[in-house]
Formats: C-alpha cells, structure tokens, sequence
C-alpha cells in the first residue's frame, strides 16, 4: 500500500521518542513506537531502560482497547523471536492493529523481515521504508553493532576560526561558547562510550561525564588511550573511576628489561586498585580496540581528542561521523592543528547538515555504511 500524508508526521515523532533512550537500553536498540488513529496518538513507548521492555508493548498498553484498528509506527522491524520477552509482532498481532509502519528492517538474522512476514500473515498492512534515513541515523550505533560487530565512531571536533583545537602547553582552551559545550554533553549522555588520548588526559585533565542537570547517570563509559599507563592516580577520570568506569587501553608491557616491567605492571595494579579496568590492545590499530568494544555490547563511541588519537582513528578508516563545532576566535601561534577541517574532510564523507549553537556553527559529515 501507499504511504499515507500523516506517516511521515507520526514516524518523525517515533524517531525523535527513539533518541530520548540513546545510551541507555544495553545491547539492544532505542526504538520508538507511536500507536495513532485518525490523526491522535493513542499510546507511546520508548525502549525501556536497561533494554526491557521494548517499545511496542508499552505503547499498546498506553492506547490498551483502541489500539485495535490503529496504526502503529515503529523506528525498528518489530523483532519475531522469542527471547526474554515475547516477540513485539506477536503484541501488535493480540492487540488488533490494521498497520505497522516501519522505518528500518532490522539486520538481525532472528528478524530480518521476519517480523514483517508475520505481521503480513495474521492479515496486518505493513508499509516499510519511512523516513528510513532519519530512522538510520537514529540506529547508527545498533545497525554497525549488528552488521560489523563494533560501535558506531563519531569524531567530535572543536576548531577554533584559523583551524586550530588547542594550545601547546595551554591544558584546556575554550574555543566554543556554553551552548555548542551543552550540546556536546548532549552527545555524551546519547553515547555508550567516550574516548581521548593520554596527552588530552594528562594535559586537560578532563572528567569526561555528562555534566547536564539531571543527566549525570547518563554518563558513557571513559576510555583512555594509554600504552604505557601514565594517567595520573590523581586525575580526574582515575578519581572518580568507580562512581563512572574507566578502561585504560595499555599495549603490552615493553618488556625492555625487567626494571621496565615492574614499573608497568606497578602502574597497572595501582590503577587496578583505583577501580581503572585496564585493557591490553594495539593502539596503533584502533580496529583491535572497537571489536573488543563490540564483545562487550558497546555501539556507539565518542571520541574526542587529542589530535593523535583522532588521527589514528580517519587514517583506519574508522570514523563513521565527523562532528566540527566552529568557534568564531582564532588561537593564533602556538595552536595545535586540527586533524581534519572544513576544507579537508575525507572524500568518502558527505555533508548532512550544519547547526548554530551561539555564535558557533556546527558541520556534520556522515560516511553511510
């Protein structure tokens, strides 16, 4: 069937109650599903936190009696298997809906098209497709954890006017007003993980939380890319470690003598001690770091800075969205060079859109996958 004039208006609503979870639902998906008729929203859901309940049967049970005959809009292919809870089909099926509208089939082998098939079965309308690039974008971090087995990489940059993103010696330089830094813990709070290097740790001292009033339990997991563990004991992320997780990424002990590794291995257990998990990987290959991430059901990563790390990150092919908030002052000499600008952005990246925070602008690129 066709789509109809309000499906877009409906799906664009479900995408947005879809986001209000980012981060938060585990290993599986935030989807949002709207359930409407005759143009008013009878019931929402939202996948719950921690994961469970999906976001079908708590919008049925909103709308309860008058879901039957309704529509429901769903960002995500309503899953077909049985697995802690019963399949989200089955639940449109008991709940008498006329029509699913979908914005992405879901990857998963256990339901690709599967749900669909069955909805069909029991005599439902389903039309497939809507808004699918909003619904993608929203997903990106489920859809690269289920095609790659790895998170979703966004690169966050902040530029200042002559291309810089900080200064030699400067710790931490603002280069971008309170509203575009409010954004960025947005970002944060819609992450699973958040990474930097050992030069931005140790020289800026960051606590790398979501420091949003009444979001700080939506704090991502901090990562630190940090081979021979230097991060200070009395840091920031190591003093706060077990409120928020920290990983250390140490690469294997140097094993120069046996004085060298005694002192590594003394790091190690001191941090260990602080509540900093420690993680031995290639740092040079950033690939090695992201499927260990993936084992552990991380989907979306933030990484932002130095600009080593993000270097490593563009040169593997390994970034999926490049976010530049531009500040309008310059650093001027001494400034630390940006890995990538306006005027460089790697060929396989298109431009989706820009915003302005303030008296700052904000440039997304996005490689599809």
């Amino acid at each position: 069937m066709a789509p109809r004039p309000e499906d877009e208006r409906f799906m664009a609503a479900a995408i947005r109650l879809s986001r209000r979870h980012l981060g938060l639902t585990s290993t599986n998906p935030s989807v949002g599903c709207i359930v409407a008729r005759d143009g008013v929203i009878l019931g929402s859901g939202v996948t719950a936190l921690g994961g469970r309940p999906h976001a079908e049967p708590q919008a049925l049970a909103e709308a309860g009696e008058a879901a039957r005959g309704a529509s429901a809009y769903v960002t995500l292919e309503p899953c077909s298997h049985y697995g802690k809870t019963p399949p989200c089909a089955e639940a449109l099926i008991a709940y008498g809906v006329a029509r699913v509208v979908i914005s992405v089939t879901d990857p998963d082998q256990r339901v690709s098209g599967r749900g669909i098939t069955m909805l069909r079965e029991a005599g439902i309308e389903v039309d497939a497709g809507i808004l699918e690039t909003e619904g993608r974008r929203a997903l990106a971090g489920y859809l690269m954890h289920q095609t790659r087995n790895r998170p979703y990489v966004t690169l966050k940059l902040a530029v200042s006017a002559d291309g810089m993103i900080g200064k030699t010696g400067e710790g931490q330089v603002r280069i971008t007003g309170d509203i575009a830094r409010a954004q960025v813990q947005m970002l944060r709070a819609e992450s699973d993980a958040i990474l930097v290097g050992i030069g931005t740790a140790i020289s800026d001292d960051p606590e790398l939380t979501c420091r949003l009033p009444g979001l700080e339990d939506r704090s991502p997991l901090r990562i630190v890319i940090d081979e021979q563990l230097q991060l200070p004991l009395g840091s920031k992320l190591v003093q706060t470690a077990r409120k928020y997780p920290v990983i250390a990424v140490a690469g294997h002990p140097p094993s120069f003598d046996d004085n060298t590794d005694a002192a590594f291995l003394g790091r190690r257990a001191a941090l260990d001690a602080a509540g900093v998990e420690v993680l031995q990987s290639n740092s040079s290959e950033p690939g090695e770091l992201l499927e260990a991430l993936g084992t552990r059901g991380i989907s979306s990563l933030l990484v932002e800075g130095g600009a080593r790390t993000a270097r490593r990150f563009l040169d593997a092919g390994l970034v999926d969205r490049i976010l530049l908030f531009q500040g309008p002052a310059d650093i001027g000499e001494g400034g630390i060079e940006s890995p990538v600008l306006k005027s460089n952005i790697p060929a396989d990246f298109i431009h989706v859109g820009e915003s302005r925070f303030g008296d700052d602008l904000c440039y997304e690129y996005e490689r599809g996958f």
